[in-house]
């Protein structure tokens, strides 16, 4: 074929050529696709779930490949394809994910316990005293030093140390420590030499006895012990009572306390406990003060006689009173010693008073637990002993307490020789004979003697 007839086809070739390119570099730009010899903008990716819009978006531009025509081909020049548009992600505001409800926290129970006993046998019996309330969670023990001499007054060795061991058996147990101020402290001294006392330990003079006994309680592992200090000093019987010396017995408070919380690692409470209503002075002038007070108490029994259970509330200084007074002074309330006494078995006052420490929440209460005043170790109370039964009977605290558990270890083959501990048994309640009266003789005394002693008036008819 002659060069001139080539030329054409040459041509005709180089412009295909040159349409493959443009195609190719149409095809790789983003944002297109070829179909069926369309060129078409594809459809914008899905909007991400976070609708961010950038401030400025520069399009990233696109360079076609680069095409050398042949020598015997014309060159044709290379259009770039357009840039893509730019296509924000639409505007939207995200709803919020419904939140369920968070359940409320399970209210702890309310934490109660009895005085059942000074020592060893009190802390057993408070499982026992459990059981019978049908697996019921006691979480407060309660005790008290003996004020007979200062060395006691200290915590001896020996003494406290089986109560402390069951206060750190669970981290939600209270320790409730009555502690007296004067030692003799049921000895009847006359209100004169109290006041000498009184003046004496306002001065500083037996601040040495506190420190030891807070110390002992540190030792002991048990810092947060609350401390019912010189309980209802409003009253006659102890020692330590306020009437013969308020303001003495308001300083004399306030050393102990300072002297108390002095020493690492206390984290002790401080409750101010009067006998319920006037007694020999208004208890309201005795209160050494909110700095050196965390709970205000009262020991409340169902006395005197014929007093109805309105009229502990409404009287002077009495359960209102209470209620009121710490509420003006942000305090908590407690009940320390309370139950049955000068009015008998009397389940309207059981029911009433449990209502009313339903009501009124103190931080924590105790029935005394022993005749005349008690329910489980008195048989001498059967009706109001039901009402307590049945009132308390299984009150779990409803928070479970995490259990650590046991790292299982092999058990040895060899049998370990184990000694046999002596049971203490439980004294039960004596049976009084015919014709029989009790002596009251106070019930530290009672304590040591095993019970009441009882007077005969028989004893002249035995021998007719």
């Amino acid at each position: 074929m002659a060069p001139q007839q080539q030329r054409p086809r040459a041509r005709r070739l180089a412009c295909v050529a040159a349409a493959v390119v443009a195609s190719v570099a149409l095809t790789s730009a983003p944002g297109y696709a070829v179909g069926a010899g369309v060129v078409r903008v594809a459809d914008p990716p899905a909007p991400t779930p976070t609708s961010v819009t950038p401030a400025s978006v520069t399009p990233t531009s696109v360079t076609p490949p680069s095409v050398t025509p042949s020598a015997a081909s014309s060159p044709l020049p290379v259009v770039a394809p357009p840039a893509p548009p730019v296509i924000a992600a639409p505007t939207t505001t995200p709803l919020p994910a419904p939140t369920a409800e968070e359940p409320k926290p399970a209210e702890p129970g309310p934490a109660f316990g009895a005085y059942l006993d000074y020592g060893a046998r009190g802390v057993a019996r408070i499982a026992e005293l459990s059981e019978w309330l049908g697996g019921a969670d006691l979480r407060v023990g309660h005790t008290y030093l003996p004020g007979d001499r200062w060395s006691n007054i200290e915590g001896a060795h020996g003494f406290l140390d089986v109560w402390a061991d069951w206060r750190r058996e669970r981290d939600d147990r209270m320790l409730v420590l009555n502690v007296p101020m004067m030692e003799r402290n049921e000895e009847g001294v006359s209100d004169w030499e109290v006041r000498g006392l009184l003046r004496r330990a306002a001065a500083g003079e037996f601040d040495h006895h506190f420190k030891a006994l807070a110390e002992r309680l540190v030792e002991l592992k048990v810092p947060d012990t609350v401390i019912v200090l010189g309980w209802e000093m409003n009253g006659m019987t102890y020692t330590h009572r306020c009437g013969p010396d308020p303001e003495a017995w308001k300083k004399y408070w306030n050393r102990i306390v300072t002297t108390m919380r002095s020493v690492p690692g206390q984290k002790f409470r401080f409750d101010f406990t009067p006998n319920r209503g006037r007694d020999a002075v208004p208890w309201t002038q005795c209160y050494p003060g909110d700095d050196t007070v965390d709970i205000i108490g009262m020991d409340s029994y169902d006395q005197p006689s014929g007093l109805s259970f309105d009229e502990q509330v409404k009287e002077p200084y009495g359960l209102q009173a209470h209620v009121d007074f710490a509420k003006s002074h942000g305090k908590p309330i407690s009940y320390p010693e309370w139950g049955l006494f000068r009015n008998g078995d009397n389940a309207t006052y059981m029911k009433r008073m449990l209502a009313w420490m339903d009501e009124h929440k103190p931080l924590y209460n105790t029935l005394t637990d022993y005749c005349p005043h008690g329910v489980w170790q008195c048989e001498d109370n059967p009706k109001a002993s039901q009402v307590y039964r049945s009132m308390l009977s299984g009150h779990i605290d409803p928070t479970p307490i995490p259990t650590t558990p046991v790292p299982t270890t092999p058990v040895p083959t060899t049998p370990v020789p184990t000694t046999p501990v002596p049971t203490t048994p439980v004294p039960t309640k004596p049976v009084q004979p015919p014709s029989c009266s009790p002596i009251e003789l106070g019930d530290w005394v009672e304590y040591w003697l095993g019970g009441k002693l009882c007077l005969r008036f028989d004893w002249w008819s035995r021998n007719r």
